[in-house]
């Protein structure tokens, strides 16, 4: 009963490490794949307005996942009318593509709108340089796109409006009216190049007869 009661322990004991190896292990996979252990530097941003953005949120170049979101905090001192600071870490690997960026956005992914830090670089511009703060775009608010849509659709109806006060008898009435007028200056145009190319025409021949009798030597007598 006592060697059962041993072999019983030496079982679950057994079970128990190898479950514990197994969750080390997927620790440690999980932690490989997010690159838990790469080396990674940081870099400071800094919005205006960050629309929600959470500590954690990845950190995308060219759609390329380079880090996360560290730390988002606001600042003591504005800096050019920005108030808030985003810390993030970003993989050593990927520092010369970083100096490159020249747009630190945020956008919007998924149909639940998580928010995340988008970088952009655009050839031919200057190094970026990454031990100082760097300005961010603010992300699109959906209010303000709500606002700039209710804008336009006024400024539609108001159109509309205006429109639909023009008078289409007499404003079809002045496009006739212009369009004859139009069409009786092309005549008009017509026969005075008609009359032109006339007098070049007599123009031309009366210059041939002056060549003629000039070389004949009886240039008086054309007349």
């Amino acid at each position: 009963m006592d060697k059962q009661e041993t072999i019983k322990q030496i079982m679950a004991s057994a079970f128990f490490v190898a479950g514990i190896a197994l969750i080390v292990l997927f620790i440690f996979t999980i932690g490989k794949d997010k690159g838990f252990y790469q080396k990674k530097f940081q870099v400071e941003m800094h919005f205006s307005n960050v629309g929600g953005l959470v500590e954690g949120a990845p950190v995308r170049l060219h759609g390329v996942n380079i880090g996360n979101v560290a730390s988002i905090d606001f600042l003591e001192q504005e800096n050019q009318g920005r108030k808030v600071s985003v810390k993030a870490n970003i993989f050593n690997r990927f520092k010369e593509q970083l100096k490159q960026g020249t747009r630190f956005t945020i956008q919007t992914e998924g149909v639940l709108g998580e928010k995340l830090v988008e970088i952009y670089s655009l050839d031919g511009q200057p190094q970026i340089d990454l031990e100082r703060p760097i300005a961010g775009e603010d992300p699109i608010s959906v209010t303000d796109m709500a606002q700039q849509f209710a804008e336009l659709a006024q400024s539609f109806t108001k159109t509309a409006d205006e429109f639909s006060k023009v008078d289409i008898v007499n404003l079809t009435k002045v496009m006739e009216d212009s369009s004859r007028a139009l069409l009786i200056t092309s005549e008009g145009v017509n026969d005075m190049m008609e009359d032109l190319k006339e007098i070049t025409r007599k123009s031309k021949r009366m210059i041939g007869r002056l060549e003629e009798r000039i070389i004949e030597g009886n240039l008086f007598t054309v007349f």
